[in-house]
């Protein structure tokens, strides 16, 4: 158990130091060490809870820190996991908790180390916890208590008010679901769910996606029906760019960002074999992936490459696609529950950067939409710089092009509310699945 602990150390603290990814870290890790899936479960709710909550961690250890500045950051990472294990896992006792808290503090520190985490840990053992009723500010409150970045906060509260933007960062603390599309091509969502099933799976249909799956628990990869291509792991909110798209047999489609690949399958198997899909990514190790999807999917009408989207034109004609989509680069804002780490790494500047970025993609995709074309704009964020501020520029700029009011004809039942003419925006605790903005635009005929 001790070893699960280290490594969960070692990953918060590479998190931290390096602003690291933890899901790759996670896997470095669990390779590294061949962790049984026991102790693979531990580590993954440790480190990802850890680093979840450590703003309400921060909150909780101040009245048992006397300097903070002196403390080295492992022993303050080792204080937050620890005291992480005995708020939120019932199943860990509190003195197995601190015992090996002691045990990796004598290994990796001195005397005084190993006293000052034993009675930090025994303090708050022993008084108990402060609540967050002496903290009037409300978006303090909510930053403190949710574990959000206060500028974060606060400027989700300047667009979608005090109880959304609560609602929001409480949901962003909840442990996804494993989420899977149903490749149609070969199978359905009924035989799919009774073979899962029949291979020891809690599985569920979606709650959004008509095509979608839910692992209640059970190890979705690993599974035959994984490796036979019948299913992608993929979000809800994500399945529903292809059906935006309005994709028809026959068409000619660039996915102008397309890795790891999620979408151009999806779109692939919409297209039913006729037609193709051009996928492009700035790096050529994740063109490999595409196509290793593509591969293991069964699909045959997808042509992966490596290009800047930005400099399409200089590879493809005017006019040469039915449909485009831009599933832009964005600051992941609607991915917090799987990507914990990026609320803590990101600043303000970068909403600012990003958007730059996206302007010059989507800016780039005009020409190249055939007349009566249609193209859309996503992402996994819900800022509205990224969002609909640059679908606003991309329309002035462009009047060729207008908002596609049919879009909501394509969506399923359930999400009316949050569609605006051609535009879409989910925020996670709608229906549980990431943040996620969708525009469709025609280009007149």
């Amino acid at each position: 158990m001790t070893n699960v602990r280290e490594a969960a150390l070692d990953v918060i603290e590479k998190i931290n130091k390096n602003q690291a990814y933890s899901n790759l870290l996670l896997n470095e890790t669990i390779n590294k060490h061949k962790l049984i899936r026991k102790d693979i479960g531990l580590l993954t709710e440790i480190v990802y809870g850890t680093i979840q909550r450590q703003k309400t961690l921060d909150f909780y250890l101040d009245d048992f820190l006397t300097n903070r500045k002196k403390i080295q950051p492992w022993v303050i990472s080792l204080l937050h996991l620890s005291l992480y294990q005995m708020i939120y896992l019932d199943r860990v006792p509190d003195r197995a908790v601190i015992h090996e808290a002691v045990e990796i503090a004598k290994k990796r520190g001195h005397k005084g180390i190993t006293g000052m985490v034993n009675g930090v840990l025994r303090n708050v053992q022993r008084k108990g916890l402060k609540d967050f009723s002496s903290i009037s500010d409300s978006a303090e409150r909510v930053s403190i208590e949710k574990s959000h970045p206060l500028w974060l906060v606060k400027r989700w509260i300047e667009q979608f008010g005090l109880a959304e933007t609560e609602a929001m960062c409480e949901e962003n603390l909840q442990a996804p679901y494993v989420t899977a599309r149903v490749n149609t091509m070969k199978t359905t969502v009924e035989q799919v769910l009774h073979e899962l099933s029949e291979a020891g799976l809690d599985v569920i249909k979606g709650d959004l996606s008509e095509d979608a799956i839910k692992v209640i628990q059970g190890h979705l990869i690993e599974t035959d029906v994984y490796k036979s291509g019948e299913v992608t792991i993929q979000d809800e909110s994500s399945m529903l760019v292809a059906r935006a798209l309005d994709v028809e047999s026959g068409q000619a489609i660039l996915d102008a960002c397309a890795a790891p690949g999620g979408k151009t399958t999806h779109i692939a198997e919409r297209l039913q074999g006729e037609g193709y899909v051009q996928s492009l990514d700035l790096h050529e190790h994740k063109i490999k992936l595409i196509k290793k999807q593509a591969e293991r999917l069964g699909l045959t009408n997808v042509e992966a490459m490596a290009l800047d989207s930005r400099l399409v034109t200089d590879k493809f004609e005017e006019n040469s696609f039915d449909r485009v989509l831009v599933d832009a680069p964005c600051t992941g804002f609607g991915v917090l529950r799987r990507k914990p780490d990026i609320k803590w790494s990101k600043k303000p500047e970068d909403v600012e950067r990003i958007t730059s970025v996206q302007w010059g993609i989507l800016d780039s995709q005009a020409s190249l939409v055939k007349p009566g074309g249609k193209l859309v704009y996503s992402t996994c964020t819900i800022e509205e710089a990224e969002n609909q501020e640059i679908v606003a520029a991309f329309l002035k700029d462009h009047p060729e092009f207008s908002m596609d009011n049919t879009m909501i004809e394509r969506l399923p039942n359930g999400v009316e509310p949050y569609v605006d003419g051609g535009e879409l925006q989910l925020l996670p605790h709608y229906f549980g699945t990431d943040g996620f903005y969708i525009a469709t635009l025609i280009k007149d005929s």
